[in-house]
């Protein structure tokens, strides 16, 4: 079982920034594997916020986030990147990184193999 890395989350102020990021350990494979990033308020249901295909540039975005919210990859490093600005206290969620190696990033991830622990973001108003 893949255990996804997290990392980045913390306490910011309305209109900030952060940058999460998310390792994919070991495995050379990961490269054939979309990537997405999930999040989930209190009290609500767990949602999709971005992904990006094993084709970097295929790229998904919910509606609420697009536009403040960019999603990357780097191969070499294993890792996916999540940079988030122009947050709102309704970012405040912890996120979760997903690997999925059906996911073209075209559309919704829906069945992810792999997740990480989650982070936590907190925006304050």
């Amino acid at each position: 079982q893949v255990q996804l890395v997290e990392s980045g989350g913390g306490y910011v102020q309305d209109g900030g920034s952060l940058l999460l990021s998310c390792v994919f350990p070991g495995r050379a494979a990961w490269r054939s594997y979309g990537m997405g990033w999930f999040r989930q308020a209190p009290g609500q249901e767990r949602e999709f916020v971005a992904g990006i295909g094993w084709n970097p540039d295929l790229k998904y975005y919910v509606t609420s986030v697009k536009g403040r919210f960019t999603i990357s990859r780097d191969n070499v490093k294993n890792t996916m990147y999540l940079q988030m600005n122009k947050l709102k206290p309704d970012d405040t969620a912890v996120y979760y990184c997903a690997a999925d190696e059906d996911y073209s990033g075209l559309d919704l991830m829906s069945r992810p193999n792999y997740w990480g622990q989650g982070t936590q973001v907190t925006v304050s108003e």
